[in-house]
């Protein structure tokens, strides 16, 4: 008998000793990290608003860390190309990625068809919303509409009109916010998609494509120049910066209305001390008063969240648009 407590003993005793190794190596890893470069994964191509922002975070962030904080662009798919990279990597904190509204509707629409290539709910970890910026229907000066409301009576009083609208993919923000606005106003409209904002912004400036939309940042110096024309913005109330540009609701689509941000995320099981200490740093950098400027400038508004609120922002706006996009069938 005395033989099996002391055997008891002994392995109670390891194993605590075991625990204590166990906290002292986290403890001792989470003083270590990070201890080489970052890469900020940016599922859009360059000159979007996603990339821009990242692009601020990243410097400050690079900063106070101590170590190269880059940017990896990966456009393509509504941004599931770059999310399902995000996803794959190893969690520990050396790959992260800046996403934004598209995240939440191109999940939903590319698990509807059964193409999504990662689980939305399983796969990844919120770190933070960095910032809010609003989004904003755009279109060609050339469009005789000064709002999105007389883009629909021009759509409908005139049938043959050949009008697309250009998104930054299947399943992404405009896609779906287009198609509710087709379903809405009766209105023959055609999709094209971009592998990102920068080039669908190119085709608008051109005046080959007549109506987009992306976050104001990539399309507020076109906007206040002249060559690009502001419809909409979706957000809940008038951005400051552009007061003469009305709300979606104003305008007669409620539907319509969708917050826009900017968050990070890092692959799930990532360690929580590796996540808390990349929130820090993501708050850290949104709040430093050089960023706070340069954000302003841009039309967007630094917030820096908890990786829960970052979690429920992306999940609320799932729940919103679910049921939108299975009717809408998207592909």
């Amino acid at each position: 008998m005395r033989s099996l407590r002391q055997t008891w003993h002994h392995l109670c005793t390891l194993g605590l000793f075991g625990l204590l190794a166990l906290g002292v190596q986290t403890s001792v890893s989470a003083q270590a990290y990070p201890n080489k470069p970052i890469k900020m994964i940016v599922p859009f191509p360059a000159g979007g608003t996603t990339d821009i922002v990242a692009r601020i975070v990243a410097q400050r962030m690079s900063e106070s860390m101590g170590q190269p904080v880059t940017i990896d662009n990966r456009g393509g798919a509504g941004g599931a190309i770059g999310a399902d990279l995000m996803a794959k990597a190893a969690p520990d904190g050396y790959t992260i990625m800046m996403h934004n509204l598209s995240f939440p509707l191109a999940s939903v629409a590319q698990t509807l068809a059964n193409r999504s290539p990662f689980n939305v709910d399983t796969d990844f970890a919120g770190v933070s919303i960095a910032v809010y910026v609003p989004f904003v229907w755009t279109s060609s000066p050339s469009v005789p509409a000064k709002d999105l409301r007389e883009l629909a009576a021009l759509l409908r009083g005139n049938p043959a009109l050949q009008y697309n609208y250009g998104s930054t993919g299947p399943g992404s923000t405009m896609h779906v916010l287009g198609e509710a606005f087709k379903k809405e106003s009766k209105v023959n409209i055609t999709h094209i998609p971009f592998k990102g904002a920068a080039p669908l912004k190119q085709e608008l400036l051109a005046g080959r494509l007549q109506v987009g939309g992306d976050q104001l940042s990539s399309s507020l110096a076109e906007i206040k120049a002249g060559t690009l024309k502001a419809l909409a913005t979706t957000a809940s109330k008038r951005i400051p910066g552009l007061p003469d540009v009305p709300t979606v609701r104003e305008l007669g689509f409620p539907n319509l209305e969708l917050e826009g941000w900017n968050g990070v995320f890092a692959p799930a099981k990532t360690p929580k001390d590796i996540i808390d200490r990349l929130n820090r740093e993501v708050i850290a950098a949104v709040r430093h008063p050089d960023v706070v400027k340069r954000l302003n400038d841009l039309g967007a508004e630094g917030v820096g969240s908890t990786p829960a609120e970052q979690d429920a922002m992306l999940r609320r706006q799932m729940d919103q648009f679910r049921a939108i996009i299975r009717e809408m069938r998207l592909e």
